[in-house]
């Protein structure tokens, strides 16, 4: 059969469009990360994202995911401003957004239960996460690790309801390629303490009795390959990839990629094929190479 073909990018931080004076984000974290945006939105280039998603474009895949962080304060302004932008990607059917902790900053003023993405969150009228997709062999099971946190934290939760929730669509889906939705890291030692997923040994253990096939996350600004158990003592593997609006060049962070997952059947199974694609100094996109995930 011919391959599934996904595509895989996060952490785009759209830069934010021109936001209205309210006292309440001045007593509210909006306004500390406001500051801290003023000293690292070098780090994200516009044009960046826009030579990425062009790139996706021409590969023609199949589906695309993003796992977060499209905006930064949580305003308003910015989800319609992240809207348009996932009108321009095409058919919301083919695009599934899964929330990060900058698209959930602050409870009060955000849009409620990211109503402006409904459309990029699942196909069902039902608001709440997790959400089911199914497109060819692929089931996608979309979490959401989104929620305020106190200043200088950026911790996700998903909470008991949202966890067993996503052991009945897993187990609805088990025979498909089942691919699991989230914006914080679920493998130990990738981020620190305070930007971590607070239920993660929770969604650990789902994982390792109902399994799935992939996992792929944020928030980490960087390419990694990491696993957690799976069911009989396998390893599910779990990828994350660098901010999708970082140049090339930065101290501190990775330059922009996307990955490209190819899911083909194999016998009685599944083969993945992934391969980077990563931005370059001239605003080019290149191709590191490819590796195939047992």
């Amino acid at each position: 059969m011919t391959a599934f073909r996904i595509a895989h990018i996060s952490d785009p931080h759209l830069p934010p469009p021109p936001l209205p004076f309210r006292w309440s984000d001045v007593v509210s974290k909006r306004s500390l990360s406001r500051f801290a945006w003023r000293r690292k939105h070098h780090r994200h280039d516009p044009r960046v994202l826009d030579a990425l998603t062009a790139s996706i474009a021409g590969a023609r895949v199949d589906h695309l995911v993003v796992t977060g962080d499209l905006v930064n304060f949580a305003t308003p302004e910015e989800f319609a401003a992240a809207r348009m932008w996932l009108e321009g990607l095409g058919d919301p059917a083919a695009v599934t957004v899964s929330p990060g902790n900058h698209d959930a900053l602050a409870a009060a003023g955000a849009p409620k239960g990211f109503g402006p993405w409904k459309a990029w969150l699942g196909d069902g009228p039902d608001a709440a996460f997790p959400h089911l997709r199914v497109r060819g062999p692929v089931a996608i099971v979309n979490l959401s690790s989104a929620v305020p946190t106190a200043p200088h934290l950026a911790t996700g939760a998903l909470g008991r309801a949202q966890i067993e929730a996503a052991r009945g669509l897993l187990a609805k889906a088990e025979g498909l390629y089942r691919v699991v939705l989230v914006h914080h890291p679920v493998a130990a030692g990738v981020v620190s303490r305070r930007k971590s997923l607070t239920d993660v040994d929770a969604l650990r253990a789902l994982l390792a009795e109902t399994g799935c096939e992939l996992v792929l996350h944020g928030h980490a600004h960087e390419a990694l390959l990491t696993g957690v158990k799976g069911p009989g003592g396998a390893t599910i593997p779990v990828l994350c990839v660098p901010s999708a609006s970082t140049p090339t060049g930065m101290a501190h962070d990775q330059a922009a990629r996307w990955n490209e997952i190819a899911v083909s059947r194999d016998g009685e199974g599944f083969k993945a094929r992934v391969t980077a694609h990563a931005i370059t100094a001239d605003l080019g996109v290149e191709t590191l190479g490819g590796y195939v995930l047992s």
